[in-house]
């Protein structure tokens, strides 16, 4: 390991590691525009500029050895940085009062803190031929601010896998541009926004809407997909502002996709912030009181079993909510609850068989990859990113069995049903991959069939054999698509007992007259008013105005994931925690609340808690996945087998737009404005990935 000193300091480094990252694991700051941790080294600012043995380097490029002498504030390296500066700021626009990335400008701060107090330019600024040019309804560039860092390109060639931008002309015309103009058709576009360190690039639906000292900032998680993105919700007074990453290496790293970043802003819109309930002679819903929703639920269910009642839980609830709803059901006497509104079927007896068991980080160890059912850059797309880095940097092979995509990178296309599984497995010899940690990645989608409990178990036997499993690593991994599923079948939301009805047989249950009654908690994810037999009550308990609403006759409206504490497991099986940032609007409450309150109306008596703290510590008695917060419960590989016919029918996923994948999505002009733009673009059934 190379030692070196930096500033009378001795340190130990690993091989390879720049001048700048060994001062930085001492403690040294050293200023830059152009590194960034995740992109490549271009050494193009010079902002970095160190003295080793009476010579300027860029620390960023400058790779340590053993003895080297670094000296990171002499007056010579102070000289260099102010002209570097000064050489910043002589284009630069000053305009930092109307710049959206006034407070959090790396340049601004920088040139406070490295800068001159004066400027030797005394010459017209430049300024490019178009400044602001139209890259999509998402991104806003001002390219007069642009200091030519090349972040952006780096990051749309490196990390998302969409080279949109390069660039163009040379000497001091040279300008970050697109070669035609177009929009950056990235899921991931909006985390331009985060690496520009000046106000070149900036968020569209945000212009001008606040300054970032007005903003509250609260540490959340995300729910638009299962893998439970850590993220930082700011608000100002009770608006969600705009939602940013937080840094969490483990799962997202430090970026998030467009539909996380952007679709906060249809928490505005089409939102429930009081009870209604539908007259039954005008067939229309009119405004009502707690006590009068709740009286006209119980008066509609004193009579019925509880065989006739059912519950469904969507994919935005929280643990806390569908456990309150499943004691709820259980003191109804009722059996008929399930948290899958697809209507999947899978083992969830052994929790190994509905985890992604190799966890999100482990991408990184993989050294091949099977994708089964899946595209992961619509179903989950920092897990695709994951997958394209690996690939970047080890070339490992990709093998997709179901519908060609564009995923950023290449991959064999093996085919799209069972029997392609079989040919896959037999160009082997019927053995083991070629590879020490091979990951099978199965999506969701592949479970809604006729036949998901049999086609479960011949992956299971099939990832067995081709040597995905075994004592050291489990590759054998399900990629869930819904915040809430994991949680829902950890806490056993699924039909109870042998007359429990899951989703297809309470649908249907409430056109033969066999249901009379069904609670939708947050569920939104089919067409209720078309799916939903007339002849049922209907209780919509969620926070939209959305398909549930459509057709309930109670609405009782309910808090958002920004508007409540509440606990979701991801896909890897990380239970995490939600927090609160602003309040629900009007009379909304959140849902485990209205649950307890509504137990008190149709029960003996109520559910035996009264705040949420005592409903956690209920949660963690009965599962101990949940005693440990943000970490990861190792769960037992177990056998599992399952007599019956597998069909070969193809591996098809349902059509459903990027944008609008749940009622805050739908409710969003952003996501809107971006299925206009952009359409499905990246995601459509082509073969520009395959290989």
């Amino acid at each position: 390991m190379p030692k070196l000193t930096i500033d009378d300091i001795e340190v130990k480094v690993e091989p390879g590691t720049s001048i700048l990252q060994a001062a930085e694991q001492i403690g040294i700051e050293i200023p830059r525009f152009c590194y960034h941790e995740k992109l490549s080294v271009t050494g193009n600012c010079r902002m970095c500029l160190v003295e080793v043995e009476g010579d300027l380097m860029a620390s960023c490029s400058m790779e340590c050895c053993d003895g080297m002498v670094v000296k990171t504030n002499t007056e010579k390296v102070k000289k260099e940085r102010r002209s570097v500066m000064e050489v910043m700021l002589a284009n630069h626009p000053m305009d930092c009062l109307i710049c959206d990335q006034g407070g959090e400008c790396d340049l601004q701060d920088q040139a406070f803190a490295y800068g001159n107090d004066r400027s030797h330019f005394h010459e017209n600024k430049r300024a490019v031929a178009v400044p602001d040019k139209n890259f999509g309804p998402l991104v806003n560039p001002s390219m007069t601010r642009c200091i030519n860092c090349t972040r952006c390109i780096r990051f749309l060639n490196e990390i998302a896998g969409a080279p949109a931008l390069d660039q163009i002309n040379c000497g001091v015309n040279a300008e970050v541009s697109t070669y035609v103009y177009e929009n950056i058709g990235s899921e991931l576009s909006g985390n331009l926004i985060d690496i520009c360190p000046v106000g070149a690039l900036t968020s569209k639906p945000y212009k001008f809407r606040a300054r970032s000292w007005e903003l509250k900032k609260t540490e959340s998680i995300d729910v638009h997909d299962a893998l439970g993105c850590h993220i930082r919700v700011d608000s100002r007074g009770r608006e969600v502002m705009r939602i940013l990453p937080r840094l969490n290496e483990d799962i997202n790293e430090c970026w998030i996709d467009d539909r996380t970043r952007f679709s906060c802003d249809g928490l505005k819109y089409m939102r429930l912030d009081r009870p209604y309930v539908r007259n039954e002679k005008s067939g229309k819903l009119h405004e009502a009181s707690w006590d009068k929703a709740f009286s006209v639920i119980a008066d509609k269910l004193k009579d019925m079993k509880g065989g006739e009642i059912a519950a469904l839980a969507g994919d935005l609830v929280d643990v806390e909510s569908m456990t309150a709803m499943k004691d709820l059901m259980l003191g109804l006497s009722s059996p008929h609850i399930d948290c899958r509104t697809d209507g999947s079927q899978m083992n969830t007896a052994d929790r190994a068989s509905y985890l992604f068991n190799s966890t999100i980080a482990g991408i990184d160890e993989a050294d091949a990859i099977i994708l089964i059912g899946t595209n992961p850059r619509r179903d989950a797309t920092m897990v695709n990113a994951r997958i394209r880095r690996n690939w970047q940097e080890k070339r490992i092979p990709v093998y997709l069995i179901g519908e060609p995509a564009d995923l950023t990178y290449p991959y064999e296309y093996v085919g799209s049903n069972l029997k392609d599984i079989d040919a896959f497995a037999k160009k082997f010899g019927g053995g083991k991959l070629k590879a020490e940690k091979p990951m099978m990645i199965i999506g969701a989608d592949v479970f809604i069939r006729e036949d998901a409990l049999a086609l479960h178990a011949l992956l299971h036997n099939c990832a067995e054999k081709l040597g995905v499993v075994y004592d050291e690593w489990n590759g054998f991994n399900i990629l869930h698509k819904a915040a809430s599923r994991v949680g829902g079948l950890d806490i056993g939301f699924l039909p109870q007992g042998q007359k429990g009805k899951a989703f297809n047989e309470i649908i249907a249950g409430t056109k033969d007259g066999s249901i009379k009654a069904l609670f939708l908690l947050g569920a939104d994810e089919f067409n209720a008013q078309v799916n939903i037999g007339w002849q049922t009550f209907v209780v919509y308990q969620g926070h939209h105005g959305d398909h549930g609403a459509e057709r309930a006759d109670v609405i009782l409206p309910s808090a958002a994931y920004t508007e409540k504490n509440g606990i979701y497991v991801n896909t890897e099986g990380r239970p995490q925690l939600a927090k609160r940032a602003v309040s629900p609007p009007g009379q909304a409450r959140e849902d485990w609340a209205i649950i307890r309150a509504l137990s008190e109306r149709l029960l003996h008596k109520p559910l035996p808690y009264n705040t949420q703290r005592e409903l956690l510590a209920r949660i963690k008695k009965e599962w101990g996945v949940f005693k440990t917060m943000y970490q990861i419960t190792p769960s037992k590989w177990v056998k599992y087998a399952y007599k019956g016919k597998v069909h070969k029918d193809d591996f098809n996923a349902p059509r459903q737009n990027y944008y609008y994948n749940d009622a805050i999505c739908r409710a969003s002009p952003t996501m809107g404005e971006c299925t206009e733009a952009f359409g499905d673009v990246g995601f459509t059934q082509k073969e520009k990935g395959a290989s």
